[in-house]
């Protein structure tokens, strides 16, 4: 599928500089970008990429400069290259295009809405409900009360155990796992008995859950997650926590049983949260960050343990000198010791006197 750089101007509404006939036969980042294809430049400090760039034109924002490449000029050459990519390679997302696949199995107590897609091998179980145009990818595990909102889509191997609640709009990767049983025991008798299962996992409208993910179930009500939230790849969330609304939670983090949080905090990746704190609305941990107590609205904390990151800079700094430090103070000691002696020695005389 080829393009001309006029056509591709006007399908974002950008103008050209270059020649209008030129066929642009695919799109790839800058360092990807081969002969015929078209790149892009956000800002200006990506100009610098462009020197050994192989691509035949540049998609740039208002105010960038990428001569001597043929241009487009946009407001906003990030979402003008989403749509661009769009055109060259469609997204794909239903596992079969017409409906339910024959090598799925469903319970008859299942509901299924309008437009309903369901791939081979998915499991359906009992008194599950899904809306409209949901889309359940091969191999799902969709166990009995389940309810999954319209659009809703959920790709292969994941699982949802009993009674998991998915809103509308949601995404949940390959072999994501939720509303698995969270990690609680009594150990007073001398052995570690699993402690009550009886809640749920609870999703709202528009939270994603990436790949390989975990959310486990409540101990009596639900593990709660707030409308709009993303969550990564590699995720733990454990029993009982309560996220808010449009968090951002990166790869590898771990939330322990408990902890909730704001609206729109930001956890970077490899954050470790203890139990039975809140995060607060705004928040924002940076990457590896130890999280041992209550974080405070719109603050932002790193390190291990987590403290202020102007706190944890000042002490960056004070690493740094460490080495001068040392020396200067072996300096001192070395001088304190001549020091020293000479006062042994004066205090000999004094007395031989």
């Amino acid at each position: 599928m080829n393009h001309t750089l006029a056509e591709l101007a006007k399908l974002v509404g950008g103008t050209c500089t270059g020649d209008p006939s030129l066929v642009i036969r695919g799109a790839a980042p800058i360092h990807n970008a081969v002969q015929g294809d078209i790149t892009f430049v956000s800002n200006a400090e990506k100009i610098f990429y462009l020197q050994n760039c192989q691509a035949s034109a540049i998609l740039v924002s208002k105010g960038i400069n990428a001569e001597p490449f043929a241009m487009i000029h946009v407001a906003d050459a990030t979402k003008a290259f989403e749509t661009i990519v769009k055109l060259f390679s469609p997204p794909q997302t239903a596992p079969q295009p017409g409906g339910i696949s024959p090598q799925a199995v469903i319970s008859p107590s299942a509901k299924l809405g309008k437009n309903v897609n369901i791939g081979p091998f998915a499991v359906i179980g009992n008194d599950v409900v899904a809306g409209d145009n949901v889309t359940i990818h091969p191999g799902v595990q969709i166990m009995s009360g389940c309810r999954i909102g319209d659009d809703s889509v959920i790709f292969p191997n994941a699982v949802l155990y009993e009674n998991t609640v998915l809103g509308k709009r949601c995404i949940i990767h390959a072999c994501a796992v939720l509303g698995a049983y969270g990690f609680g025991y009594d150990s007073s008798s001398g052995k570690h008995l699993l402690s009550a299962q009886l809640g749920n996992a609870a999703l709202g409208d528009e939270v994603e859950v990436g790949a390989c993910s975990t959310i486990d179930r409540g101990t009596y009500g639900p593990t709660f997650i707030g409308e709009g939230t993303k969550i990564d790849n590699l995720v733990m969330v454990a029993h009982n926590c309560r996220l808010g609304k449009h968090n951002l939670i990166c790869a590898s983090t771990g939330i322990a049983g408990s902890t909730t949080t704001g609206d729109y905090v930001v956890m970077a990746g490899r954050v470790g949260v203890k139990d039975h704190v809140h995060i607060g609305k705004g928040a924002v941990l940076g990457a590896m960050a130890g999280v041992i107590g209550d974080v405070p609205a719109g603050s932002r904390m790193v390190g291990i343990p987590a403290t202020p990151e102007k706190d944890q800079m000042r002490m960056q700094v004070a690493k740094a000198k460490l080495p001068e430090m040392r020396r200067e103070l072996k300096a001192l000691q070395s001088a304190f010791a001549g020091l020293q002696a000479d006062f042994v020695e004066l205090q000999k005389r004094i007395a031989e006197e």
